[in-house]
């Protein structure tokens, strides 16, 4: 029985591992090797309509919202639809008590009424060229992995300086496969993007962190945005005189209703998933690095639970810190426990033996690749005692601490300076202070951010071995408590506040700079930490991963040949991306079956009034009790479709990708994950792993029947196939 287990594990991963359809995050300028997989599915389209060169295809419609979303243009005169939890950053900087624009929510009812989202740009994939031989060019089997990279980059640098390139038309040279294929990609950047609406966050951002990940879901998170162009229809800095945008491309909205099985198809930007680790490096994931920074979270978002409860003004501030925080904390939650639960560790040992089965059958091969894996399980182990704190590190001196982040870039600025010259501080000063105002001061509150800090010192100094703390951390320590330390480093430097920066980057010249920065507390401690860990754990792991690097090439590499049968396609990594599969429902546990759609009656059914969560706009309850929900209604039961789960794998960075039905029109916008499922960036199940959607029915029902914007509704194109049958 244990053996037929073992076997069962190792054909669902074989088959999830290589697998056609559901679990796919496929390149779409290579998308036609599974074209035929995708129209078995129920595909109605080609696909060239989705990757076309010589004509205007889907992905010119697909764009690249800021660092870490997706958008899509939705009318000929550039009207992108997004998450609004991806326009959140933007929607924040327009916002203020008086106008609460994520609170309450923003309509435009005319060009003119549009607002400058400073600071947000979207960007098009013109072209993706395979460069791979190009790049290679001169790298052998023999060499160590710095002259390979060294190499590797030398070519890289020669190509780039052959493309040409400027400010809005730029390019991007990035590895798949480990470094066993590399593409150049072509890109089109806009800078004059305007907010068009966006739902108060009671609809947009409904359940809150409670429903996060969660299913079902009622969350009605979308947000309208406008690219502008000179009157070339050329991209171009913000004026007043720009127009908007005319794409190539736009894509048509569809009212069909959506039933189960029906194809799927999403294309987004993932940000990044590690589906080829080796069963090392995932029990590490699930036992170690997880829980290590859950931990850490933890604690800041109880601290700014607590202060955020209070202050109205500083529930504003802290909103979208906060949110981005909680996002992940819960993910790593969900992943760590999903690794368990469906034996990921003992699925990929079981890959990794009939992996090792197949080498050694081949007496080249196994000459060439046989010493892989067992050499990953050995530096796996020599990174074992630095993987968690390396993580805390991380957590607490980059991401939940706002204090050190600006040490880190005042520290840039000055290191910058002492190379380059004293014209470089001159030039770049203001960049960097405009910087730290816009995105880190936007969300730091002196009192919370003290708080924060001494409570995870506290954490840090119990929860690591002494030779991970600086002398100097461990000599004020010794002095002062965490709480004691942190209030004589936030009073004390420049770096806690606008008027103590004024002052420092109002320094004549780069050594008054470097001299202010150097006799600061703040900056004096985080920075000898900083070269304490990077010394001590930075060092050590910078050489590990090396040559664990080389080896994932290689293993991978090897898997490509012992499975020649089987396509593969390469970890996510902020590249365009095309995934497809069915809407279906999914069983997280014993004896529950979820459907896969959830409705407005369910809002109402978690509606709480005042909560800060669970609240409803009263004009929707309203339309709610009348049922008036127009042409938005599903024709079989008249009911309003709020969210939807499909089979189509994404992950961070697909937030606001459109998904669409067989026909290739928008049905709706990807925004979550359920829960159970999280762990599909690392090992995807497709009977578990589902993507969460928020229905264009709900959509085009707040902006029409709620919003009543008709300058938005007027622009879209919406066919209803139901009309004609």
């Amino acid at each position: 029985m244990k053996k037929l287990n073992l076997l069962i594990l190792l054909f669902i991963f074989l088959s999830g591992y290589a697998q056609k359809g559901e679990g796919g995050m496929w390149m779409p300028n290579t998308i036609g090797q599974v074209e035929s997989d995708m129209q078995n599915m129920g595909m109605k389209i080609t696909a060239a309509d989705i990757w076309n060169n010589q004509a205007p295809a889907i992905k010119d419609a697909v764009v690249q919202l800021g660092n870490g979303c997706t958008a899509e243009v939705m009318s000929d005169k550039g009207l992108i639809f997004t998450n609004h939890h991806c326009g959140y950053d933007a929607i924040q900087k327009l916002s203020s008590i008086e106008h609460n624009y994520l609170e309450d929510g923003f309509w435009a009812n005319s060009f003119e009424e549009e607002l400058p989202a400073k600071g947000l740009t979207v960007t098009f994939i013109d072209d993706i060229i395979d460069i791979t031989t190009d790049v290679l060019k001169g790298v052998t089997d023999d060499m160590s992995p710095k002259k390979r990279q060294s190499t590797i980059d030398k070519n890289i640098a020669a190509i780039k300086q052959k493309t040409p390139q400027d400010r809005f038309h730029n390019i991007k040279i990035k590895p798949f496969f480990k470094g066993n294929k590399y593409y150049l990609i072509k890109r089109t950047t806009f800078y004059d993007i305007r907010l068009v609406g966006t739902p108060p966050a009671s609809l947009g951002k409904f359940g809150g962190d409670t429903d996060n990940w969660m299913w079902p879901r009622h969350t009605i998170d979308f947000s309208i945005f406008r690219i502008y162009a000179d009157k070339n229809n050329q991209p171009a800095m913000y004026s007043p005189d720009n127009q908007p945008y005319k794409p190539k491309k736009f894509l048509k909205i569809s009212l069909d209703d959506l039933k189960p099985d029906d194809f799927t198809m999403v294309i987004g930007f993932p940000g990044r998933t590690t589906e080829y680790l080796t069963s090392y490096a995932v029990q590490q994931k699930q036992d170690l690095r997880d829980p290590a920074r859950v931990a850490v979270r933890e604690i800041t978002l109880g601290i700014m639970d607590k202060r955020m409860a209070k202050d109205k003004a500083l529930k504003l501030k802290l909103a979208s810190k906060h949110a981005s925080l909680a996002n992940y904390w819960k993910f790593w939650i969900g992943e760590s426990q999903g690794l368990k639960k469906f034996k990921a560790v003992e699925a990929k040992q079981q890959f990794e033996k009939e992996f090792t089965r197949r080498i050694n059958q081949n007496l080249e091969l196994k000459a060439k690749y046989g010493r892989v894996l067992p050499r990953l399980k050995e530096l796996y182990e020599q990174l074992k005692p630095y993987a968690v704190v390396q993580d805390y590190t991380s957590e607490i001196f980059s991401r939940n601490i706002d204090l050190p982040t600006i040490a880190l870039i005042t520290g840039i600025l000055e290191e910058q300076s002492k190379e380059q010259g004293n014209m470089y501080y001159t030039f770049a000063k203001d960049k960097y202070k405009e910087y730290i105002v816009n995105n880190v001061l936007k969300d730091f509150d002196k009192d919370t951010d003290k708080e924060i800090f001494a409570a995870l010192i506290d954490f840090y100094v119990k929860n690591v071995k002494p030779q991970f703390i600086s002398p100097e951390l461990k000599k004020a320590l010794k002095k002062q408590t965490p709480g004691q330390l942190a209030d004589k480093l936030y009073n004390k430097s420049l770096l806690s506040s606008k008027e103590g920066l004024n002052k420092l980057f109002a320094a004549k010249d780069s050594k008054e700079f470097s001299k202010l920065l150097n006799n600061d507390p703040a900056y004096k401690l985080f920075n000898a930490q900083q070269e304490w860990i990077d010394k001590k754990v930075g060092k050590p792991v910078a050489k590990i991963n090396e040559e664990i690097n080389d080896l994932m090439r290689k293993y991978i590499k090897a898997q490509m040949l012992v499975f020649p049968d089987k396509l593969f396609y390469p970890d996510a990594n902020f590249t365009m991306r095309v995934a497809y599969g069915k809407i279906k429902g999914y069983e997280p546990r014993d004896a529950v079956f979820y459907k896969p759609f959830s409705h407005l009656y369910g809002a109402i059914e978690k509606y709480k009034p005042g909560d800060p969560e669970f609240n409803l706009p009263q004009k929707l309850i309203d339309l709610y009790k009348k049922h008036d929900y127009g042409r938005y209604a599903n024709k079989t039961d008249g009911t309003l479709v709020t969210d939807f789960l499909a089979t189509n794998h994404i992950t961070g960075g697909n937030s606001g990708s459109p998904i669409l039905n067989a026909r290739g029109e928008h049905i709706g916008l990807a925004f979550d994950g359920v829960w159970e499922g999280v762990m599909e960036d690392v090992y995807y199940r497709p009977e578990i792993a589902r993507s969460i959607h928020v229905t264009d029915h709900a959509v085009l029902f707040v902006v029409d029947k709620l919003a009543n914007c008709q300058h938005i509704m007027k622009e879209l194109t919406i066919v209803d196939h139901r009309q004609t049958k």
